[in-house]
């Protein structure tokens, strides 16, 4: 399916989203079919204003705040999941450099970028902590290598905001924080995303085959294994936004039981229903949570206000998958077959659990600052 048309840019970004999701909506069937990217749908991302919403207005942007670049995302995932959930990382990204500059940080030069037109991929979910490949200090900067995946919109991407693990620091290990345009010699995308669901995200493998990174192209050196306060701030900035996405496939799924079973008075078929409600509003009510607590990107970089965040996703992302699952059952055998679209939200929806942090990983981490201990350990 081809993709002609243009989104007239607006503030009104949730309207934003509609017609970009209503403009790719025909076609995600067929992109979850054949697990292809729609880099289309980053042409109308952009001429909508969409890309650049998060952008404080003086620094030329639309001046979007926190929560309704959510509303956005959640309208957007009612429509295309796996464009909507793409998109989310480079929203996230530029919501990190809102946050600095709302700390006083400079975050000119992101906003420029994107302003003109950049599409930010992340690689977060491969770096976390200790981060990995290798980088070799040289005149003016470095050379590095690594592969990092999943990195959702690479394809479309033209910026990479990754790190890169420095084991022969002079200080012992170390990992840089840096951005590399994808257009760099020996950067290349390797196409490995083969999943379940979300198929049609492009969240393939960034490969960087000693590729030189200038040092003013490095925005952070930090110790390899210890907790870093920057993933503080990324966390509160990031998951709300995620999790938005996601509940507009909830949003879907309750509104098809609804319209299917508008009027029956089966007892089992009621509490079905209800019970969906239930894990459908937690879902609904922690996200809004979040987005309050973040305080429109303002919100203290602290491992108390991260460990917060963590323990409401882990939470959503059970009550959301949970809202999808009790969709098919309450619906019934139709629910199971693949003339409705719920297999497919079922498929993606399960997206949300691998998010950083995974429950395991998330109770050690809300556990140990509750006990007065570093994130890690």
């Amino acid at each position: 399916m081809t993709i002609t048309e243009s989104v007239t840019p607006t503030t009104d970004w949730v309207a934003a989203a509609t017609a970009v999701g209503t403009a790719l909506a025909e076609g995600v069937a067929e992109r979850d079919g054949s697990g292809e990217l729609s880099l289309a749908a980053y042409d109308l991302l952009r001429s909508s204003g969409l890309s650049r919403a998060l952008v404080p207005a003086e620094a030329g942007g639309g001046g979007a705040t926190h929560r309704e670049m959510g509303d956005a995302l959640r309208e957007l995932g009612r429509h295309d999941p796996s464009t909507a959930v793409a998109f989310a990382m480079h929203t996230h990204l530029v919501a990190l450099q809102v946050w600095r500059h709302r700390h006083g940080m400079d975050a000119s030069a992101v906003f420029e970028k994107v302003v003109a037109g950049a599409i930010l991929a992340s690689t977060g979910a491969s770096d976390w902590v200790e981060s990995n490949g290798s980088a070799v200090k040289v005149d003016g900067g470095y050379r590095v290598s690594a592969r990092k995946a999943p990195a959702s919109g690479c394809e479309a991407g033209t910026v990479a905001v990754t790190s890169i693990r420095w084991d022969d620091a002079p200080d012992g290990p170390q990992v840089l924080h840096c951005a590399i345009p994808l257009s760099a010699p020996g950067v290349s995308v390797e196409k490995t995303w083969n999943t379940i669901g979300l198929r049609a995200s492009g969240s393939h493998t960034i490969v960087f085959d000693d590729v030189f990174v200038p040092d003013a192209a490095v925005s952070l050196i930090r110790p390899a294994d210890l907790w870093p306060p920057i993933l503080n701030s990324v966390i509160g900035a990031a998951l709300p936004l995620v999790m938005a996405a996601y509940l507009g496939i909830a949003d879907r799924s309750v509104e098809l039981v609804a319209q299917l079973l508008r009027g029956r008075t089966e007892p089992h078929m009621v509490a079905l229903a209800g019970e969906m409600m239930n894990a459908y509003t937690t879902a609904t009510d922690l996200i809004g949570a979040m987005f309050t607590d973040a305080d429109n990107l303002r919100f203290p970089n602290t491992d108390a206000h991260a460990a917060r965040t963590l323990s409401r996703k882990t939470v959503v992302a059970d009550s959301l998958v949970a809202t999808v699952r009790l969709a098919i059952e309450t619906i019934g055998g139709a629910g199971y077959s693949r003339a409705l679209p719920l297999e497919m939200w079922y498929r993606d929806i399960h997206g949300c659990l691998f998010h950083p942090l995974p429950r395991a990983k998330q109770t050690r981490f809300t556990g140990r600052v509750l006990l007065g201990h570093s994130p890690l350990g």
